[in-house]
């Protein structure tokens, strides 16, 4: 979830990513650390990977978002009552468009917006880590896009 696109975009096409914010979720581990990372969940019957992303960021951080590009997809193994469980998880980029942040997704514990200018630094996996530097490298371009279309974000 991405907002203030193209409010981050100056006169002369520069973009500023201190002005750009990226809504993430925190969840504890085992351990009781609070690890950061980008909402994510199950594909439902039926639905598609772009309205899976709309509806886990809503049910995670209580946004209302729309996807307007693709990120990536993370493919990873882990071990869930005994069994050993492939996981691949396709991740978009979301335009905000409505919505406060909660936490009231028994899963969360804490939501936030970073700058993107901080999120690879602030996020706990390294496959997500090396997602955000792609969105980092393609966030300037998508926000004079932005800007051009002559979108704004809601307030």
């Amino acid at each position: 979830m991405i907002s203030g696109l193209p409010e981050a975009v100056d006169g002369q096409g520069n973009v500023d990513l201190n002005a750009v914010y990226v809504a993430l979720i925190g969840r504890v581990d085992r351990r009781g650390r609070l690890l950061w990372s980008m909402p994510k969940g199950h594909v439902e019957p039926g639905e598609d990977h772009r309205h899976t992303a709309e509806r886990e960021v809503w049910e995670e951080t209580g946004i209302v978002g729309e996807v307007f590009s693709d990120l990536g997809t993370i493919d990873y193994w882990f071990i869930s009552e005994g069994r050993r469980v492939h996981k691949t998880v396709h991740h978009h980029l979301l335009r905000y468009v409505d919505g406060e942040l909660n936490d009231e997704d028994p899963e969360v514990t804490e939501v936030a917006w970073v700058p993107a200018a901080h999120l690879v630094e602030r996020l706990a996996y390294s496959d997500e880590r090396k997602l955000a530097r792609i969105a980092h490298d393609t966030l300037p371009d998508l926000a004079r896009a932005e800007k051009q279309a002559g979108r704004v974000t809601p307030r």
